[in-house]
């Protein structure tokens, strides 16, 4: 999929990022590597992002643009962004379905003093913060307020379920204006999300209630060897538990990253199954 809409690239934060410690090296991108070879998806590299510590917004405008936006959150486990598979190529595909994009370049990798193992605080504060900053500039970028979700893949996922489920806890002060819109998506969707279940099975400490939570769209793979589908499973449940609007499709192969890439999988099929759903929400007009 190429892109061929420009780009307009959004600081995050006015002046110092909150909560952060900081990180040395240089922000880079490079080519992931799996036993001495290109990691690949669907039969082509993957490019990511590391030693990110200024977070942006990359705006993705489409040709024809409805009126709805989607913050676009890469996976990579909280160390890299997978920047063009989970990245650019989800946000050309939202373009082709007249929605704006708005890809999310959150600090990563963890930061000292991170416990291994658990999702970093600083994501979900870049998280809200972009939330905040879309619904505040609206008007400006040509997109519904009303109208503003969250797609994220892999650790994105998890991170849009914390967005998604935390909006009523503020993880940060206000730092200027923008601040005073409000932090809650109002649709979420997550891929092969990992961080979910926590270790004594129940439900990861870092997803907040579902009730007051907006529509949410899970999907997984049953062959995902790196987070297992029962990630998304436990996240359903919690959520159908509390009463929000929960819909979960679990694939019978497509492993984990596939993105919008076809992998020749039943998984390939999840775009349009989106599309319907979001037809349903009456996102899509």
């Amino acid at each position: 999929m190429i892109l061929v809409l420009l780009a307009q690239a959004v600081e995050l934060w006015p002046g110092p990022v909150p909560g952060d410690v900081g990180i040395s090296g240089e922000e880079k991108v490079f080519q992931l590597q799996h036993q001495g070879k290109p990691y690949e998806v669907g039969g082509r590299p993957t490019s990511w992002k590391t030693n990110v510590s200024r977070p942006t917004l990359t705006l993705f405008r489409p040709a024809k643009p409805n009126g709805a936006a989607l913050i676009v959150c890469p996976g990579g486990g909280y160390h890299n962004l997978g920047w063009d598979v989970e990245g650019e190529e989800v946000a050309a595909w939202l373009n082709s379905i007249g929605i704006t994009a708005l890809l999310l370049k959150y600090r990563c990798p963890r930061r000292p003093g991170d416990e291994k193992g658990v999702p970093p605080k600083g994501p979900l504060l870049d998280a809200q913060r972009a939330i905040r900053l879309a619904r505040s500039r609206a008007g400006e970028w040509g997109i519904d307020p009303g109208r503003i979700g969250m797609v994220g893949f892999s650790a994105g996922g998890h991170l849009v379920g914390a967005a998604a489920t935390n909006s009523g806890t503020p993880a940060y002060a206000p730092v200027d204006a923008a601040d005073e819109a409000s932090c809650r998506p109002d649709f979420a969707i997550m891929l092969y999300s990992g961080y979910f279940k926590a270790k004594d099975g129940g439900l990861s400490p870092t997803i907040g209630p579902g009730a007051g939570a907006p529509p949410m769209l899970l999907v997984h793979a049953s062959d995902d060897a790196v987070s297992d589908a029962e990630h998304s499973v436990t996240m359903y449940l919690a959520m159908k538990r509390a009463g929000a609007n929960v819909a979960l499709h679990v694939y019978a192969s497509g492993g984990h990253g596939f993105a919008v890439r076809k992998v020749g999988h039943p998984s390939d099929g999840w775009t349009g199954l989106c599309v319907d759903w979001l037809k349903k929400l009456e996102v899509l007009r």
